[in-house]
């Protein structure tokens, strides 16, 4: 299996490592990328192919990963139209439907959408993904091996269903990193220098979500297990509670999902 990932950037680099890590070889994977000092970097890391032709690099392919962002993808429908030869297209352009793509692309449906969040830079991602009726159960095996190089997988049948992936682990770790952050802050009004409130607010962050992940049982239990009658969690807790902090994430998170379907609607209506 061939894999030419268009654009270069982030998300596609760390990609890229996760499937050398995973066996997959050098001369499998292509880049085409427009700038030509980021080709040279690619092809220096890694030893793969990297060009700013596409026609070049799309030759031969058997997946095309399209890691551009939303606002460049309908001018590289453009290009790509003449250049597909029955190629799987994998599209992790946050907001894009596959429908719309599908459209750009002069209906072509062999499309898959996915969703990875930041952590997979790191190999700690999710994503969600979401197949066109046409894509066969090979190719999402295939979609399946490059996505689950970065992190784990969840299939989705109603691609209308990623506007809640993205407003949970699209967003989510920023929501994280908020929460990281004023335990941080709170840290140091207690003391603590910069490092330790940081280290003791991330390693907590680390080692709970550890123990989540490896417990078949409720969030709500595990918290309840740890909130002892009259103790300093149960304090910490009611003052939440009394602040409506689960219900304005709860709103948080509702906001993000309006917001992804309303990006799907704002980057769909300049193309026909």
């Amino acid at each position: 299996m061939n894999i030419v990932f268009i654009g270069g950037g982030n998300m596609a680099t760390a990609m890229i490592s996760g499937m050398l890590q995973q066996g997959y070889a050098a001369d499998q994977l292509r880049v085409v990328e427009i700038d030509e000092k980021q080709c040279g970097k690619l092809r220096q890391a890694w030893g793969i192919r990297a060009s700013t032709d596409m026609g070049e690099g799309i030759e031969g392919s058997d997946v095309i990963v399209l890691a551009v962002k939303p606002q460049q993808l309908f001018e590289l429908t453009r290009k790509l139209v003449p250049l597909l030869d029955g190629q799987l297209i994998v599209s992790i352009a946050a907001g894009i439907r596959a429908e719309d793509l599908a459209r750009w692309l002069n209906g072509y449906r062999r499309v898959i959408r996915a969703m990875p969040n930041t952590p997979s830079l790191v190999r700690s991602g999710v994503a969600g993904l979401y197949a066109m009726p046409e894509v066969s159960e090979n190719d999402k095996k295939n979609a399946e091996s490059i996505l689950s190089a970065v992190g784990s997988i969840l299939w989705v049948d109603d691609e209308d269903m990623l506007h809640a992936v993205t407003a949970i682990s699209g967003s989510g770790p920023a929501y994280v990193f908020y929460f990281i952050e004023s335990m941080q802050q709170a840290g140091i009004e207690l003391g603590l220098s910069i490092d330790q409130a940081q280290q003791l607010s991330l390693l907590t962050f680390m080692g709970a979500s550890k123990l989540a992940s490896l417990n078949d049982e409720d969030a709500a239990i595990l918290r309840d297990r740890v909130t002892s009658k009259g103790g300093t969690t149960e304090q910490a807790i009611l003052t939440m509670e009394r602040n409506d902090v689960k219900a304005k994430i709860i709103s948080a998170i509702h906001a993000a999902n309006q917001r992804s379907r309303e990006m799907s609607n704002e980057y769909s209506k300049p193309q026909v």
